[in-house]
């Protein structure tokens, strides 16, 4: 809905209209700013809830807490009858008004109260001190630093920049991680000394000792129960459709995304939006637009859409990286751009499926291959041991599945993305920055939260905190916001997570499919064509596109550069991309990860000026 910034010191608070400016695509519609001796804050407003009367900063009735919100409350309505019960009065008929008054009574439990997305801050004059909380999931960001006296935070890192006190520094540590997980995992971000408040977390940082105390409110837990099938069905369906009757509070239309896969179509098919958005590229076996019009002709429903060319999308490489604040080389992250960019043509809010693949078990990862169950069954340190023998051998057929099947979960899963491993980063990565750190020392902990927990369980629990909050919410969030356009995911709700953390692993995982539960309750509401669908993603004919002499060449010439020595091998990237180009080999994710970083380097190392 919109964007804030602010910062925390007692020198001169001017600086703030140029953080505030650099987020405007988060808020074309409004602004303004609450100074005092001590903070100065900004806001960019997206008017979707009272449009005359919601702008922000808000304060409370004393005028001794001021409040900036980004997101959307959407049981603010009871919240705020509840409210008003206990004796106050509102000037607003906003949910942000309802945190900030939520927050004079109850204080840090109000938290436990809200069902959005949300980030925000609460300035408490009085105290000199500072609230600011993050949702459940991670839909909307967080970022914050402290530097040369200042304490800064924002809905973008881009903000951040524009404060003379903001170093920018590389972070060092991020870049290896990053070539595993195709995004950024660390709860310190690419720029050194900028940290995200992690999901489900609220903080308070006090300005008399410079000091900032974080804490966790929300955790992310599965406990698959026994239950009667059917009954669990008509229970998920009827929790989603009332999630999706929650999701389309606002005083402004609303859309929805819709692509041929199972988790759009149920929404669409509930919510029956006047305009579904859709994009595909134009290319056979890329392109899901067909499907997508197929549905909303059945449900008479208008479909906008548009397919993306090549030069499209390589045109478009620089501002998606620029908007995503992080180098993120989850391919469909361009497609999602130019999907948003259609969609804000006609509404200001949409709809959209995510979350459905980590609630309900919908990744083709997560399904076990059946030769490999078949492999399993010989004792583990035999097809350990056989790991071990072929381990140093260069690739072959049949390596990874002999790596994998004499490995334990825990050392190979990182999610949905796999690019490099510990051993390759490292051989492309310059001396600087090569690194004993591995991807299972990040990974870890986390397992460690699920030992007792079976694969898929433990599958899910990973992906909830890194895949879906540092890619999935992130991309979501940065490139519909990049269009002033709001999305909204009515699947990836609390009320609904708290039925699916409960389905049993046979109920995700059955007759040759995943999440089959959920796609018997779709089937209460979409043909069986569409629930039937195997899970497909946004597929992007990267692939072809790199053997293409001009988009080899535009890779090439970027691997060329002076400055990309500072971090990789260059003649080891060279060898990569020919190899790829001639065909010998489909180095394709690992290019184009490699690539994006380096465009989002030059962007904001190279190129970037502060005005």
């Amino acid at each position: 809905m919109c964007g804030f910034c602010g910062y925390i010191n007692k020198k001169d608070k001017s600086y703030i209209k140029k953080m505030n400016d650099a987020i405007i695509h988060r808020g074309p519609d409004d602004e303004d700013y609450y100074k005092d001796d001590f903070i100065s804050m900004g806001f960019r407003r997206l008017s979707i809830i009272d449009l005359k009367g919601g702008r922000q900063p808000i304060k409370n009735a004393s005028g001794d807490k001021i409040i900036t919100f980004n997101g959307e409350i959407y049981n603010f309505k009871e919240i705020r009858e509840d409210l008003i019960k206990k004796g106050y009065s509102f000037k607003t008929k906003t949910d942000t008004e309802v945190i900030l008054l939520g927050y004079e009574e109850y204080k840090e439990g109000i938290l436990d109260k809200l069902r959005g997305m949300f980030a925000f801050v609460i300035w408490d004059k009085k105290e000199k001190v500072l609230f600011g909380a993050r949702d459940h999931f991670g839909q909307k960001p967080f970022y914050y630093a402290n530097m040369n006296g200042t304490f800064m935070y924002a809905s973008e890192i881009k903000s951040l920049l524009y404060h003379p006190d903001f170093i920018k520094e590389v972070n060092k540590d991020a870049i290896k991680p990053y070539l595993t997980f195709q995004t950024s995992v660390l709860n310190e971000t690419f720029f050194k000394g900028v940290y995200k408040l992690r999901p489900g977390h609220y903080f308070k940082y006090k300005f008399d000792d410079n000091s900032m105390d974080i804490k966790e409110y929300y955790n992310i837990n599965f406990k698959p129960k026994k239950q009667h099938f059917d009954t669990l069905v008509n229970k998920i369906d009827d929790t989603i459709t009332k999630s999706i009757d929650y999701h389309i509070i606002s005083d402004v239309p609303v859309g929805a995304y819709l692509s041929g896969g199972i988790d759009s179509s149920y929404v669409v098919s509930y919510l029956k939006p006047d305009k579904t958005f859709s994009v595909g590229f134009d290319y056979k076996d890329f392109n899901e637009v067909p499907m997508a019009k197929d549905l909303s002709d059945i449900l008479g429903i208008e479909n906008k859409n548009e397919l993306i060319n090549s030069d499209d999308f390589f045109e478009s490489i620089d501002k998606v990286q620029y908007y995503a604040d992080e180098p993120t080389a989850n391919l469909s992250a361009v497609p999602l751009y130019f999907l948003s960019k259609l969609a804000a043509k006609d509404v200001k809010v949409v709809l959209s499926g995510e979350g459905a693949d980590e609630l309900f078990g919908g990744y083709t990862s997560y399904e076990e291959d059946k030769l490999l169950k078949k492999y399993k069954k010989i004792p583990f340190f035999i097809r350990k041991f056989i790991k071990c023998l072929v381990s140093p051998f260069p690739s072959f057929h049949g390596k990874n599945f002999l790596t994998r099947g004499g490995s334990k979960l825990e050392d190979y899963y990182v999610g949905n993305a796999f690019i490099f491993n510990n051993r390759e980063a490292n051989k492309i990565l310059s001396d600087k920055y090569k690194s004993d750190l591995k991807y299972q020392d990040i990974t870890k902990p986390y397992y460690d939260k699920v030992k007792d927990e079976d694969d898929l369980t433990k599958m899910q629990y990973l992906d909830m905190y890194f895949w879906l909050c540092n890619d999935i919410l992130l991309k979501a969030d940065k490139m519909s916001m990049a269009n002033s356009l709001e999305l909204r995911v009515p699947i990836l709700d609390k009320e609904v997570f708290k039925v699916a953390k409960t389905i049993p692993t046979d109920y995700k995982l059955s007759h040759n499919t995943t999440k089959y539960i959920l796609r018997k309750a779709a089937a209460k509401r979409i043909p069986e064509q569409w629930y039937k669908r195997r899970k497909k993603g946004f597929p992007v004919p990267i692939i072809k596109w790199f053997r293409e002499e001009k988009y080899y060449n535009i890779v090439k010439d970027l691997f060329n550069e002076d400055f990309t020595k500072e971090f990789f091998d260059q003649k080891l990237l060279i060898k990569m991309l020919d190899e790829h180009y001639t065909s010998k080999k489909n180095n394709c994710r690992k290019l184009w990860t490699v690539f994006v970083f380096l465009v989002w380097y030059k962007r904001f190392f190279v190129d970037f000026k502060r005005v």
